[in-house]
């Protein structure tokens, strides 16, 4: 039998390691008790070996309550027995992870009632036994925080409706259309599952949604407040400043909103061509007047017409096209700048460019321009839905044409369109 030479040194060496695991599970206490979300502990059976305080107060449990019970007591009845085969699906493959993805989550406290929550899930194992750790946060008021978000938008809207018939028409349809936005969010996840950047697609269309539509809200929710603080009649041009920039902001509106119907109809297959008799000069003259709204100080038109007849082709189509294309060259160029319109028509096609002295495109980011929601990284702050030239492309392949794009940086962009335009009694040009 052999004894420690060193009985003292031995005893001192058990005193530390005492005290550093009596110091470790000082912390461990400090860290779980007070946390400040729930915790939750249960074994591999879904037995609940442990909580902290706050967990006990979001379930109303006092004590030591909910120790020794299952986990599922706290699982709305309807879904409990669907929690048990997760539960042991977890079992069988444990993760640090999240649950419910793409589903909200509820809990039940010991009086029934059921609330919002968010949870996370870790493990551990202790002397080869698993354990499961849930983290639960209540969302409650933040549920309560979105709703009153959505009621104090519709309240905004709302305020539009004491405008003109057109005005209230367009803007319940933006209404209907938000509303369906947020109860289609799941199918909209689904349909653009093919599409090869899913993520980053609808990553730019909640952040192009939440601004253009914040942007002319806030313009129209100002000024109907200012215009209640000039009650009298003398101050009608105070007034009249007021609404105008409202009835400006509800355009804003009807124009985003305009383009995602048409983004809408064009997916479903609801748009056609109808081509028809059309006198070139006299829509594109009606088209660029439409626009002296939005040129800048000392901003020109220039359009130069090669086409002496009448050409057949769908002219609601083309006046949307030139629409689109002029705006863009207007709004990405400078005071001062020249926007040119030259159309020439030859071998039963029309050739149509609209060029500008604008701000241009990246290299890098041409190839994308006609993808759903894309901008240019270099006009990101200038408003705009990143859908227009979308459309336009898709407005060109319904009448069997095609469209090109040539651009420089701080030089301008030039786009050009070639298509045919043969009356129906005549045989159509041969295909490119």
């Amino acid at each position: 039998m052999h004894s420690d030479p060193n009985p003292p040194a031995l005893a001192d060496r058990l005193q530390q390691t005492e005290l550093a695991l009596q110091h470790s599970r000082q912390r461990y206490e400090a860290v779980f008790t007070n946390a400040t979300v729930a915790i939750i502990v249960a074994n591999q059976q879904g037995v609940i070996v442990s909580v902290n305080d706050l967990a006990r107060q979001l379930f109303d449990y006092p004590g030591e309550a909910l120790v020794g019970q299952l986990i599922e007591v706290l699982v709305p009845g309807d879904v409990s027995h669907y929690h048990e085969k997760l539960r042991h699906s977890f079992n069988e493959n444990p993760s640090v992870r999240a649950m419910g993805h793409n589903r909200d989550l509820h809990a039940r406290r010991r009086d029934g009632t059921v609330f919002p929550v968010e949870i996370s899930l870790s493990y551990f194992r202790l002397e080869n036994e698993l354990y499961s750790v849930a983290y639960i946060i209540d969302i409650t008021y933040k549920r309560e925080a979105e709703r009153a978000l959505i009621e104090q938008k519709n309240r905004i809207e709302r305020l539009n409706a004491s405008l003109e018939q057109t005005v209230a028409e367009r803007t319940q349809a933006l209404l209907d259309t938000l509303t369906q936005l947020e109860q289609s969010k799941d199918e909209l996840a689904t349909a653009l599952a093919a599409e090869r950047e899913l993520g980053e697609l609808k990553s730019r269309f909640v952040s192009m949604a939440s601004h253009e539509f914040r942007t002319p809200l806030t313009a129209v929710l100002t000024s109907a407040a200012l215009i209640e603080k000039y009650p009298d009649t003398t101050q009608q041009a105070n007034r009249q400043k007021h609404l105008d920039r409202i009835r400006a902001s509800v355009n804003q509106l009807n124009d985003i909103l305009e383009e995602f119907l048409s983004l809408g109809r064009l997916e479903e297959g609801k748009i056609e061509a109808h081509p028809a008799q059309v006198a070139l000069s006299v829509l594109i003259d009606e088209t660029i007047n439409s626009l002296d709204g939005l040129r800048k100080s000392g901003q020109t038109i220039q359009a130069t017409l090669r086409c002496a007849n009448p050409i057949w082709i769908d002219p609601s189509l083309l006046r949307k096209i030139l629409v689109n294309l002029l705006s863009n060259a207007v709004k990405y160029s400078g005071e001062g700048a020249t926007v040119q319109v030259e159309a020439t028509c030859a071998e039963g096609y029309l050739t149509l460019t609209v060029q500008d002295e604008g701000v241009g495109i990246p290299t890098d980011d041409q190839e994308h321009l006609f993808e759903r929601f894309f901008r240019a990284k270099n006009v990101v702050n200038v408003p705009g839905t990143g859908l227009g030239l979308h459309i336009v492309g898709k407005y060109v392949d319904l009448m069997g044409g095609q469209i090109g794009l040539h651009s420089e940086l701080g030089k301008g962009t030039t786009v050009t369109l070639t298509i045919p335009i043969a009356h129906p009694s005549e045989p159509l040009p041969t295909s490119f």
